[in-house]
């Protein structure tokens, strides 16, 4: 548990975002509410690339996907379930991205 302690502090991150968010939506509005959740999980599966040295990060576009089905019921309607794909595809990229810069970082060996 406690190897995995980066992570799972990141995926309450993203829990937060998916549960918490949605409830200034008047705020925002729906689509400015998506607009902060997508960048927000691009910057934490980037940042979750970064830090992780287990392979656990890979499966973070999967759980963050999944993680946002609940909501999907909770706070918006089934036409929102394509966001699924979307958060998937977002994380991906934000995985491959800082894979990147992790092995990078790793060659030039900085702290």
């Amino acid at each position: 548990m406690k190897r995995h302690l980066k992570e799972l502090v990141i995926l309450f991150i993203q829990l937060f975002l998916f549960y918490i968010f949605p409830l200034f939506m008047n705020l925002y509005g729906p689509i400015g509410i998506v607009l902060i959740i997508l960048s927000s999980t691009f910057v934490l599966s980037i940042t979750i690339a970064i830090i992780s040295k287990e392979n656990i990060k890979y499966l973070y576009p999967i759980v963050s996907s999944i993680s946002f089905l609940p909501s999907v019921f909770i706070y918006y309607n089934e036409s929102a379930l394509i966001h699924c794909l979307w958060y998937l595809f977002i994380s991906s990229i934000g995985i491959l991205i800082g894979s990147i810069i992790y092995q990078i970082k790793k060659e030039l060996k900085i702290q």
